[in-house]
Order: structure tokens, then C-alpha cells, then sequence
């Protein structure tokens, strides 16, 4: 199947030197052997389509693989991850919009993301919201069912009654 393969041009490609199968980017090792998109997603917090806005804004080809990237393109990923007003990605790819505190728009990576979910997740809990209610009792906070779904600790299901034998004399 001649034309499927992707085209690299000899300045950016060079896979007997320089691939590396681990690399670390933004704190996180990832897979050299992914497509650049795809690859960044290994990240917390970046999604497909923000990979791809990044991927875009940085000039390299999607098709192109994270570990033939040589370290400077790889420094310009992360730079643009870190701050990616400063190279005009939409705001609606971020992840963090109208900040409680700052009201500013910016994006959150690795432990920073998990650090503030959990941080909004105690305000909640402190505020007693219904949202903050369910989060500390537990149970499912988007309104699912819970008649059926989301037991823990107990077994369910039909207990059957001792047979009484009798001794008769």
C-alpha cells in the first residue's frame, strides 16, 4: 500500500541517530514511538484536541513520531503546553476557565490539575454544596441512579433460609 506511509522531511527525521523510545515531557515520560498528538496525551491534562492545537501552533506534522523529535521541538512543546496564551490557543481548550480566585483562563498539567481538583473539590465540601454533599458521603455527585449501581461493602442478592431438620426419637 504505497502512499500511506508518512512523509518526513530529512531536516526533522532522522531515526537512526536521534530516536528515543522514552522521553520526558512537562514531568511525564512518555512514548517515542506515538504520533507527537497522541503521544502528548500520555500527559494529565491534555486531550486530543489540545494536543493538536499545540502540535499545530509548534509547525511540526501530526504524523511525525514524539521520539524523532529533536530537543529544542521538544523544549517548544513544553513551552507552549506551560503557556499557551502566549501562542494564541482558543480559550476554550482550556481546562481551567474563569478561575474562582483570578478570573483568568489557563491551563493545568500533572500535579497542578490534581492538586486543584482536589482543592475544589474541599471548597465544595465546605460550602456544603449538594455537589460537595455527595463528595464527602460518597456517592455519585452528576446525578446518576443509585438504587442499583454504586454498591460497595455488602453483597446483593437473594438469601437463602436454612432447611430445619427435624430428629425425631
Amino acid at each position: 500500500m504505497v502512499g500511506l506511509e508518512p512523509e518526513y522531511d530529512e531536516e526533522h527525521h532522522q531515526l537512526s541517530t536521534e530516536y528515543r523510545h522514552i522521553l520526558r515531557v512537562a514531568g511525564t515520560d512518555l512514548d517515542g514511538s506515538k504520533q507527537v498528538p497522541y503521544g502528548l496525551t500520555g500527559i494529565s491534562g491534555i486531550s486530543v484536541n489540545y494536543a493538536r492545537a499545540v502540535v499545530k501552533v509548534a509547525g511540526l506534522s501530526e504524523t511525525a513520531r514524539l521520539g524523532s523529535l529533536s530537543d529544542s521541538e521538544l523544549q517548544r512543546l513544553e513551552d507552549i503546553i506551560r503557556n499557551p496564551k502566549k501562542y494564541g490557543i482558543p480559550d476554550w481548550l482550556m481546562n481551567r476557565r474563569k478561575d474562582r480566585t483570578t478570573g483568568e483562563d489557563f491551563h493545568l498539567i500533572g500535579p497542578d490539575l490534581a492538586l486543584q481538583k482536589k482543592e475544589d473539590i474541599t471548597f465544595m465540601q465546605n460550602i456544603r454544596t449538594w455537589k460537595g454533599i455527595r463528595h464527602s458521603l460518597g456517592l455519585k455527585v452528576r446525578g446518576q441512579r443509585t438504587k442499583t449501581t454504586g454498591r460497595t461493602g455488602r453483597s446483593v442478592g437473594v438469601r437463602r433460609t436454612r432447611e430445619v431438620t427435624r430428629t425425631t426419637q
